[in-house]
């Protein structure tokens, strides 16, 4: 039974409950979401997760931290170090995008070792499997794609990214389009290669009730991937992916009329003043299924800091109703992430969704804000580390600035203005007990 299933027979499930408890929600109000596909709840019924997520409307905006190797960067150690890193600061989800050689021992490592859900985009594993061949894209059958996303399924895959809008009416949208980056999707590239080399119809898309069909057997959360996002701030918000998101929408009222989960994924490289139109055309076109957003980056102009703008958009989207970002790293469009990479595009990305948050109202969001403030307060400087997003980081600044005194920082010295007026009120204080006990 899926969660959709249970949800229908007004069932709560343990897992619904588990996600009501993360939230501070009633289990009902989840499951009614889940019925209604406005939440999810990644999970696949051959795997246990310790840290089991909801995503969706009402929420808390939740993070996912891509990590996996690629062709000529196959260190599988690396991986596992960050699949750990992403998990300690804060990420909810991980995609596996590994490319290249031994996918499947990388897999079967990642799904061992995190306790939160892992997805994956198949079309990888079978493209890469091509290549290594030297056989063309276009030689790809369904039973591959098939037989594929059915092992990964029994591997314990609890979301797949299935690029399945990007048709030949999208790409003809594309073709006639004045874009200036064409497409940056790898599975988009590898779905529109396949259409041109065969002329035939995207079978991620001809076969789509199939692949549902492995998903509701799985209990697996279809996330429909946006193969035509734009990869520039030229090309956003055009025909090409619009058109895919209109197919996406119909797609996904297919899956949830089966019993399966759905979410949608979403650009991209976005101008700040069109956020919150894309995110009104998603829940518009996809009936308020949860939005699956990558940044969205908001300028072009920054390599190397693309966890910076990535959070820009991030924090502006979720605020607007964007249910879950993908985090950035600073090695956006440079190189594979290292580990600090992940640990800085973690973190920017959490800033971001915990921004949205109060933003939204999410219950308990600013509770964490004004604690820190309490203690900032009293200049309590080990507390207000401890409830930082990153101690570590915080603990080595402030030890850098000893040379003041314990009670302020260097930044403002005697001249703080929290001991200014500390030291104001507490005399005023004194005076005023002084005459009242006619001292």
């Amino acid at each position: 039974m899926t969660q959709i299933e249970a949800a229908r027979d007004n069932k709560i499930t343990r897992k619904m409950e588990a996600v009501a408890r993360a939230e501070g929600q009633h289990p009902a109000l989840i499951r009614d979401r889940v019925l209604n596909g406005t939440v999810v709840i990644p999970s696949n019924i051959e795997r246990d997760i310790t840290n089991l997520c909801g995503i969706g409307t009402g929420l808390r905006t939740k993070v996912n931290a891509n990590i996996g190797s690629s062709l000529g960067c196959e260190d599988i150690k690396s991986e596992i170090d960050k699949l750990a890193c992403a998990i300690e600061f804060g990420s909810d989800t991980v995609m596996d995008l590994s490319t290249g050689k031994n996918l499947k021992k990388i897999r079967k490592l990642i799904l061992e070792k995190s306790p939160v859900p892992v997805g994956t985009v198949p079309i990888y594993e079978i493209a890469s499997k091509k290549m290594a061949s030297k056989k063309e894209i276009g030689s790809i059958t369904v039973d591959e794609i098939l037989s594929c996303i059915e092992e990964q399924a029994r591997e314990g895959v609890d979301f797949f990214t299935i690029h399945c809008g990007v048709t030949k009416n999208a790409l003809k949208q594309l073709r006639n389009s004045n874009r200036l980056l064409d497409i940056v999707s790898r599975g988009g590239a590898l779905i529109s290669t396949w259409i041109v080399q065969t002329n035939k119809e995207n079978p991620f898309y001809e076969y789509f009730d199939e692949i549902v069909r492995i998903a509701k057997k799985y209990d697996i959360t279809l996330s429909l991937g946006d193969g035509m996002r734009p990869g520039c701030l030229n090309d956003a918000t055009d025909r090409a992916q619009i058109t895919e998101l209109v197919t996406l929408g119909e797609l996904a009222r297919k899956a949830r009329k089966e019993s399966v989960q759905v979410m949608i994924e979403g650009p991209g490289h976005i101008p700040i003043n069109q956020i919150s139109r894309n995110v009104e055309m998603e829940k518009s076109l996809c009936d308020n299924a949860p939005f699956y957003v990558l940044g969205p980056i908001v300028t072009d102009i920054a390599p190397g800091y693309d966890h910076i703008t990535s959070a820009i958009g991030g924090a502006i989207a979720a605020s607007c109703g964007a249910d879950f970002l993908c985090y950035v790293t600073p090695s956006e469009h440079l190189r594979l992430p290292t580990l600090d990479d992940v640990k800085e595009g973690v973190i920017a990305t959490k800033i971001a969704a915990h921004a949205a948050d109060i933003a939204k109202g999410i219950k308990g969001s600013q509770e964490l804000d004004n604690a820190i403030s309490r203690e900032r307060k009293k200049r309590n400087w080990v507390k207000q580390i401890e409830l930082s997003i990153d101690p570590k980081k915080a603990k080595q600044y402030r030890r850098s600035s000893e040379s003041a005194p314990k009670n302020v920082c260097t930044m403002c010295d005697e001249y703080c203005p929290i001991k200014i007026y500390d030291d104001s009120t507490k005399k005023k204080d004194d005076v005023y007990h002084a005459i009242k006990e006619g001292l």
